[in-house]
């Protein structure tokens, strides 16, 4: 029985998510081709010096090269599910050499002040002592840019843009851009356009990001349900540099925040002893702080107190708030993920959600890991299917994918619009510390009980998303008819009290009472200075 050829897949996107599903396809025996509309920079020599790359005509040195992070935070949150995606990768070297770069962060610190004094308060993110990690966005994409250099099956594309797609007949077209170079008259086509390029493909994953043009290509074949909403927040980011002995100025093993209510800023430790910060406030607060320096110097003395100029110095902090762009927070939810067994969208192409559970990346990564077990699942890497068989398969596999990752990427996004909340006020109430504390002293004495916070659920664990909402509304339950039936308990126990000794709640017999109560107490002093 002949063998059927390997499948070509086409990735689109060559960010942390495209560059690892292109690994998972890679180690399963595919054809891989990684398609990306910028240039990136890259540490390695093989891309400067092979004429036969198609990259090769792109200097990666040049530093006008447009980055891959140029509309995101340098900064990134990996946690158990990126990390557990990963490793499934079967790189070993990979998620290593990733952790080696990676600063460890145990919990939040709670910045303050309680009259003219500045204060600080940590909040363990875990009884157990796990953390999540503060990553560098480029150490992380150089890091699966290097395994993928080192795949002999994984071809590299960058400086081509996606501009149509035929995911009936299994074809796409690129538009190929060298920087610098200017379209020849008899190249440039119809109205001047750069020439495209027809790629075919057996399957096509779309991880371009949330403006993607693989999910709109998609849109006009699969009926698909989609929502994108803009929270009236714009993002700005800042810079703590490191001290002048070169070391960190705050401690760098916690996520720093200044909670301010209807906005907040925080802070991330990075490899080179500086803080990466972002104020995420209401665009009315933006365009009243674009007025003048004053204004911005005292928003931020009256809400984040301790940050300027302790941490950053007056003129720095103008300069980065006039400098770097006043971004906008999309949220994205599409159903279905896919259409027929040609293409499936993943990351924030399938699911943009708000960044304030820094669970973006972790449940972008996370779908390349369910997609490929789906596609196990399925036989779609069985040797002994047929080309015919093999498409079947490959359809129901990106079936269960989408049945699967819509309801928990939905329910990422509805959890993450919610620790807005928390971050920028909740963590200081009373009631959020109470329910804390018990729910992590149930984990902590009793870990049988399987009672735990949403927050370990969600960074600490594979927990499916969806199912994490289901176990946290029964622990509130259990929580509220606990705190309901204690509060009938001493309501009941007082009652009686109250009704066998209703003789002392006269004057007098209160007078009694505590004259009685005053005597005991003086009997048991006797005793102990005697004993």
């Amino acid at each position: 029985m002949m063998a059927i050829p390997r499948q070509k897949v086409v990735v689109v996107g060559a960010g942390p998510v495209g560059s690892l599903a292109a690994l998972y396809a890679a180690s399963r025996g595919d054809e891989v081709e990684v398609y990306e509309l910028r240039g990136v920079v890259i540490h390695c020599e093989f891309f400067r010096t092979d004429t036969n790359n198609p990259c090769a005509s792109v200097d990666l040195r040049d530093p006008t090269t447009v980055p891959l992070n140029f509309t995101k935070s340098i900064n990134l949150a990996l946690s158990e599910r990126g990390i557990t995606s990963m490793r499934h990768s079967g790189r070993d070297d990979l998620i290593n050499n990733v952790l080696r770069e990676a600063i460890p962060m145990h919990g939040r610190m709670i910045h303050g002040r309680d009259r003219g004094d500045l204060w600080e308060a940590a909040q363990a993110y875990d009884v157990h002592g796990r953390a999540i990690n503060a990553i560098d966005r480029s150490t992380l994409n150089n890091a699966l840019l290097d395994e993928l250099e080192k795949t002999p099956n994984v071809k590299l594309f960058f400086n081509h843009k996606l501009t149509g797609a035929d995911f009936r007949t299994n074809k796409a077209w690129f538009e190929r851009r060298i920087p610098g170079e200017t379209p020849m008259p008899d190249d440039a086509g119809i109205a001047g356009r750069v020439p495209e390029i027809e790629v075919s493909f057996d399957y096509l994953i779309g991880a371009d990001g949330a403006h993607s043009a693989a999910r709109y290509h998609l849109m006009k074949f699969a009926r698909v349900d989609y929502q994108q909403e803009y929270i009236d927040t714009l993002w700005c980011e800042f810079r703590i540099p490191p001290s002048e002995d070169g070391d960190f100025r705050i401690s760098p093993n916690h996520l720093h925040i200044w909670p301010g209510r209807e906005f907040m800023f925080i802070a991330l430790p990075s490899a080179d002893k500086s803080f990466t910060c972002t104020l995420f406030a209401p665009s009315s607060h933006y365009n009243n702080l674009e007025t003048s320096a004053e204004d911005l110097h005292e928003f931020f003395d009256s809400h984040f107190p301790g940050v300027c100029p302790e941490l950053i110095e007056p003129a720095a902090l103008s300069e980065q708030f006039a400098a770097n762009p006043h971004l906008p927070l999309i949220s994205i939810k599409c159903n279905p993920h896919h259409f027929n067994a040609s293409v499936v969208i993943i990351g924030d192409a399938a699911h943009a959600v708000l960044p304030f559970y820094g669970q973006g990346l972790n449940a972008g990564l996370e779908d390349v890991r369910v997609l490929f077990e789906e596609l196990d699942r399925h036989g779609v890497y069985d040797p002994n299917s047929s080309i015919y068989t093999r498409g079947l398969k490959r359809n129901a596999a990106f079936q269960a994918y989408t049945d699967q990752r819509c309801a928990d990427t939905h329910a990422i996004n509805d959890l993450s619009k919610e620790n807005y909340l928390e971050m920028r006020s909740g963590v200081k109430s009373p009631l959020y510390k109470l329910r804390k504390t018990v729910e992590e002293t149930v984990d902590r004495h009793f870990p049988f009980f399987g009672w735990k916070t949403q927050y370990a659920r969600i960074s600490f664990s594979n927990q499916r998303y969806s199912e994490v909402i289901k176990a946290v509304q029964h622990q509130s339950q259990v929580l509220g008819l606990g705190l309901s039936g204690a509060l009938v308990a001493t309501v009941g126990a007082v009652s009686i009290l109250m009704w066998k000794y209703r003789q002392y709640l006269t004057p007098v017999g209160l007078v009694r009472c505590s004259r009685h109560l005053a005597c005991v107490g003086l009997r048991a002093v006797r005793r102990f200075i005697h004993m």
